[in-house]
């Protein structure tokens, strides 16, 4: 009977923490969402105001200030990466949300390019198969690490052909890079979610669950932008 009731407290103390450990996740992932959301939401609402704005537009676009605000965004990003363990969580905020207004303002030159049904379109696209992919990362019991390594080749892959196609101005080379970033962009929505569900498992105090939140929704900002303007190359209507 002792034995018996070891046994069952054992067992009763494990469902416990499991279903804390799963609320944590829940509670994790959703503020990884958020701040994903609220920087696209930035990114998005900068670009539009950018683009309707006339003088501000001609200001930022087809002018060298564009290249600087690219190279900026890169700098942004780079920096959170190598610098996220040593800086506070208000820190990694600030530049998380820098690097959103920043890529707003360059982000402006598809509403110029492409037509505003063309782009709702296919946004509506990308976050349907953006949830799809991030869903299926989330809840399949499948290591996805070699796929995550293959496809990040794949990115240098693509990074490579498009500096190439500057200089060569392949149609062919431009449609099969928008493919493959698709295909690319895609699968990593799927890897890029497990990894951060698995870093959560790892187990870190308050202030660190926070700035992996935000390198999470980086992350996964990166993979919805660069999947909506890959789509955009394929699927968008040109003005």
């Amino acid at each position: 009977m002792a034995n018996q009731f070891e046994r069952g407290t054992v067992v009763q103390g494990r469902t416990a923490d499991s279903a804390q450990i799963d609320e944590g996740l829940r509670a994790h992932m959703l503020r990884v969402y958020n701040y994903m959301t609220t920087g696209l939401a930035l990114t998005g609402i900068i670009a539009y105001l950018v683009a309707g704005t006339p003088a501000l537009a001609n200001a930022i676009l087809g002018t060298p200030l564009f290249w600087v605000l690219i190279i900026a965004q890169l700098g942004a990003v780079f920096y959170l990466g190598a610098r996220i363990h040593k800086m506070s969580f208000a820190s990694a905020q600030t530049v998380f949300w820098l690097y959103a207004g920043l890529n707003g303002l360059t982000f402006a030159i598809y509403f110029q390019i492409y037509t505003g049904e063309s782009i709702a379109r296919v946004f509506f696209i990308t976050a349907a198969m953006f949830a799809f992919m991030s869903l299926y990362g989330y809840t399949t019991k499948r290591d996805l690490t070699r796929l995550g390594s293959f496809l990040s080749m794949g990115v240098f892959g693509i990074l490579i052909a498009m500096v190439v196609n500057i200089f060569l101005q392949s149609p062919m080379i431009y449609f099969a890079v928008s493919v493959i970033g698709v295909i690319v962009f895609t699968g990593l929505t799927a890897y890029d979610t497990q990894k951060i569900k698995n870093m959560y498992y790892e187990g870190d105090s308050s202030e660190n669950a926070g700035k992996k939140a935000i390198m999470g929704a980086l992350t996964l900002y990166l993979d919805f932008i660069l999947l909506f303007v890959m789509l955009l190359r394929l699927m968008g209507n040109q003005r």
